[in-house]
């Protein structure tokens, strides 16, 4: 995608291309994987700031997605490219809702740290706590997890103490309040950014346009 557009872009916006990518017709679960479709020469070639890749952390293909990044990863460096890891429990022994739960976000978002990423891209965690030994500790310290501000900055402690850009998914399509009461919560925890694609990218440009203002000012505390 970013070829078709690398012209008309390169050198006035930042982009990322995205090295790795799966498909919605795999039948792949407790080994959820992706495939490697790109380089970093291509990166280079394209004009790209950084590379992207998607780790799952907890499926059985893991241990190979994390050899597979750390090789692009040090190529990405040596070329000056930053690193953006997209880290989404799925696969294994993980439960649906354990793959937003706080425990294995936030452990997620450690390993992503922990593998060279600059740049940590997970979901909003909920407060459900997937494993049992977790459920303990999180008890134990008095771990607070209410509300999605405090989850978020559980989650940005997790990454280097904060030392790394966090940036949490949007998910669905949500309704606009819903959306800038995510956001504000994201911002209160310490979080860094919204993904909101599909939140902009369904709505008519001049409304989507309204919204990526009303955002900016949000993460700005104008709003």
């Amino acid at each position: 995608m970013i070829e078709a557009g690398a012209e008309s872009f390169a050198g006035q916006i930042p982009t990322i291309l995205k090295v790795n990518s799966a498909n919605s017709l795999s039948r792949s679960k407790e080994n959820a994987d992706q495939a490697v479709t790109a380089s970093v020469r291509d990166a280079l070639r394209l004009g790209c700031a950084a590379i992207g890749f998607t780790i799952y952390p907890g499926s059985d293909a893991a241990y190979d997605q994390i050899e597979e990044l750390r090789e692009l990863a040090l190529e990405a460096k040596a070329h000056g490219l930053a690193v953006v890891v997209w880290s989404y429990p799925r696969g294994g022994a993980i439960s649906k809702d354990g793959e937003t739960a706080l425990d294995v976000v936030a452990y997620a978002a450690h390993m992503a740290a922990l593998v060279g990423a600059h740049i940590i891209k997970v979901k909003p965690p909920t407060a459900f706590l997937e494993q049992d030994a977790a459920k303990k500790v999180y008890e134990k310290h008095r771990i607070a997890s209410a509300t999605l501000a405090e989850r978020v900055a559980h989650v940005m402690q997790s990454s280097f103490a904060g030392k790394r850009i966090v940036v949490f998914s949007g998910g669905s399509a949500k309704d606009e309040q819903g959306l800038y009461e995510e956001i504000r919560a994201i911002r209160d925890g310490g979080g860094n950014g919204s993904i909101i694609g599909r939140n902009t990218f369904q709505r008519p440009r001049e409304d989507a346009l309204k919204m990526l203002d009303t955002i900016i000012q949000i993460y700005q505390g104008k709003a």
